[in-house]
């Protein structure tokens, strides 16, 4: 007979931690992922910042689990749930289809950016979601440095100098700060045309504080040690326009435009597109950032043999960061082998152990919130640093993430992976360098001939 197959869509913390709780079951798993590695997000902030290379924070999904004689990864780009017929359709990288069937299936396809119905935004504002996407936003911000060094008209440099990060929850404080970290501490010495403590960094928030979800005490450190960083904070502010020279603003009836050459999103999630296709294919319902609803035991209605997990669903209105995920997956891993015992009717529902939250704000500064403690400053920081260690995947990676914390904030004080990986353009007629403000287009079939 068959062992009983699970098919597991995504590689992130819920797809993991529910492929691992399945590790010595009479199973066969398969995760499938349209990227080849595991992703930590909380440090994704740290490449694009250059202070880490990727490599540390997204370890390939085959050696994760190479272990794991019971799973296998499989990279593809999943394009259709066929709960009918119990598939998993999805596109190979050479372009041929692949169909993977499944008793039990697990989604995991995590969440992507929201723009809150202006999606007309993401060309000039994008966001982090990806190695990808902190890679481009490392090249954006460190070209900006290059640019304001280049020109001699002090307009054009103000705005090369001028950076905006859009949102100020965990991710926007943590992007913030490090860009305010390179201007004042990091590159002032690096350059010779441009004093880079002239950048002007600005932090936008829609509602009345920074970190909304946090306490108001460490909301208020947090937006006094930004200030004391040299950042700008704006509260009550919403982004209402871009181009790819300027942002406009609206704090109550009033309107600006800040002409800044980068403008980075940060604001808000939206549920993976297949979680709009499992409610259509269920009959579950959706929240307003596209989240499906599932049962408390993170079943679909109507559909025991299908979960959903992280970022992706709506349950009982929990927050969506790594930690839920990870819970979730261990326990719909540990519901399938119950299940499989024979004791699936035993498992009690899903409950969120809430561990607290954190976020940093610069070098010794962060914020932390656990077991009914506030903690700012060193403190914070040190357990901010002591826990994302422990959840990296390895021991190289856990002690690769520490030296090069050590190197950058307290040997050299310099980023090591200040990396500039697009290839510069060429303004038709002049030999400077073209300037970044989207992400390059593919390259045509032929180069077409140079204008004389």
């Amino acid at each position: 007979m068959t062992k009983h197959r699970v098919v597991v869509v995504g590689g992130g913390f819920g797809g993991l931690n529910a492929t691992r709780a399945m590790a010595k079951a009479e199973v066969d798993v398969t995760i499938v992922d349209r990227t080849n590695h595991h992703l930590f997000q909380p440090l994704l902030y740290q490449v694009a910042a250059g202070i880490l290379p990727e490599g540390l924070i997204a370890p390939a999904l085959r050696s994760v689990i190479k272990r794991q004689k019971n799973a296998r990864a499989v990279l593809a780009e999943v394009r259709e749930l066929d709960v009918d017929a119990r598939v998993v359709r999805a596109r190979q990288p050479d372009g041929q289809d692949l169909e993977l069937p499944y008793d039990t299936l697990v989604v995991a396809a995590g969440a992507t950016h929201s723009y809150f119905g202006k999606d007309e935004l993401a060309e000039f504002a994008p966001g982090m979601k990806t190695v990808q996407d902190a890679r481009y936003l490392r090249d954006a911000i460190l070209s900006k440095f290059e640019m304001a060094e280049l020109t001699t008209d002090p307009v054009e440099r103000a705005e090369w100098l001028t950076f905006v990060v859009v949102g100020a929850g965990p991710t926007g404080v943590e992007l913030v700060g490090q860009v305010a970290e390179l201007a004042h501490q990091v590159l002032p010495r690096d350059y010779r045309s441009v004093d880079t403590t002239d950048a002007r960094i600005i932090l936008l928030e829609g509602a009345g504080a920074v970190l909304p979800p946090f306490d108001p005490k460490l909301q208020r450190y947090t937006r006094s040690q930004l200030e004391k960083m040299g950042v700008e904070v704006r509260l009550n502010t919403l982004a209402v326009g871009m181009d790819h020279a300027s942002i406009t603003v609206r704090s109550g009836d009033s309107t600006e435009t800040i002409r800044a050459r980068t403008r980075i999103w940060a604001a808000g999630v939206a549920a993976s597109p297949l979680a709009g296709q499992l409610a259509e294919k269920t009959g579950a319902a959706t929240d307003r950032a596209g989240r499906v609803e599932v049962n408390p035991d993170c079943t679909l209605p109507g559909h025991p043999e299908i979960f959903a997990i992280g970022d992706m669903v709506s349950l009982n209105k929990l927050p969506g960061v790594a930690q839920p995920a990870m819970q979730e997956g261990t326990y719909v891993g540990r519901l399938i082998l119950a299940r499989l015992a024979g004791r699936g009717p035993m498992m009690p529902p899903f409950k969120y152990f809430d561990k607290g939250n954190m976020a940093t704000i610069g070098h010794k500064r962060a914020v932390a919130e656990a077991f009914g403690r506030k903690v700012t400053g060193l403190p914070a920081y040190a357990m901010w640093g002591f826990i994302h260690v422990l959840y990296l995947i390895g021991w190289g990676n856990r002690l690769g993430t520490m030296y090069t914390w050590a190197r950058a904030m307290y040997f050299s004080k310099s980023r090591a992976h200040r990396v500039i990986t697009f290839e510069q353009g060429v303004s038709a007629g002049t030999a400077r360098p073209a300037p970044v403000m989207r992400r390059p287009e593919p390259a045509p079939a032929t180069t077409p001939a140079r204008p004389t």
